[in-house]
């Protein structure tokens, strides 16, 4: 069975982010002084084949924690859909 993943990753909330801070400051600069906190982070997508959804999940938990996270100063969570699963706000 084939699964659509989408994970995300962002650095933990005591590590410094500084491309957040130029974004911040780029925000602000542009007049949008209201806006603070900006983190940013990275999205990927990715499709997976497995037996069943728990099979996928540990799969994707893995490889967020071999590669496409580093675990010391970032996190991550993921979502995953059995493929071809009708997506709401997508359009389609």
């Amino acid at each position: 069975m084939k699964f659509e993943v989408k994970v995300r990753v962002w650095l933990k909330p005591s590590v410094f982010d500084p491309q957040g801070r130029a974004v911040e400051n780029a925000l602000h600069t542009l007049g949008y002084g209201d806006v603070d906190r900006v983190r940013v982070g990275k999205y990927m997508e990715l499709a997976v084949e497995a037996a069943d959804r728990a099979e996928a999940e540990a799969k994707v938990a893995e490889m967020c924690e071999r590669v496409l996270c580093n675990p010391v100063v970032e996190t991550y969570d993921f979502t995953l859909a059995a493929a071809g699963a009708a997506k709401a706000g997508d359009g389609q």
